[in-house]
């Protein structure tokens, strides 16, 4: 395959850098589960935010490979004028819970923290709905037929 040493050599580093980057992956979304955990334990003991209103679930966290980015992904429940005021009070608090998330898991440096929305709740209730309307009109197109 490679002839000579300075392939070999190359070869060698490409190898060490495809491993780098899968120890970096695993370890990202371990970071990334241990902030989510982190950050869900925070609102539901410790947040103080008259902002955060409605039902918040923290619902996946994602972290950056250099581990200085996490974009947290929050569904929330409730009218639009309380999700607003939730998502500013998230992003008042994202700074302490960024030394928080810091000094609970050890890390030299503390991810800076995003708060993103999260519908995946709703679109799910709304197939829910689709499906349940699509299963009432072939009961009654069936039911149609039957009486033919």
């Amino acid at each position: 395959m490679f002839s000579s040493a300075t392939g070999r050599s190359r070869w060698r580093a490409l190898s060490l850098q495809r491993r780098a980057h899968l120890r970096n992956t695993r370890r990202a979304d371990r970071v990334a589960e241990a902030v989510r955990v982190e950050v869900a334990t925070f609102l539901t003991e410790s947040a103080k935010d008259p902002r955060i209103v409605g039902f918040v679930t923290v619902t996946g966290a994602e972290v950056s490979p250099d581990l200085r980015h996490a974009r947290v992904y929050v569904s929330v429940l409730g009218s639009d004028t309380e999700k607003q005021a939730t998502f500013d009070g998230l992003d008042s608090v994202a700074s302490h819970l960024r030394s928080r998330v810091a000094r609970q898991l050890r890390l030299r440096v503390a991810p800076e923290i995003q708060f993103k929305e999260d519908d995946t709740i709703a679109r799910a209730a709304r197939i829910e709905s689709l499906l349940a309307d699509v299963k009432k009109r072939d009961a009654a197109a069936t039911r149609g037929r039957e009486d033919d």
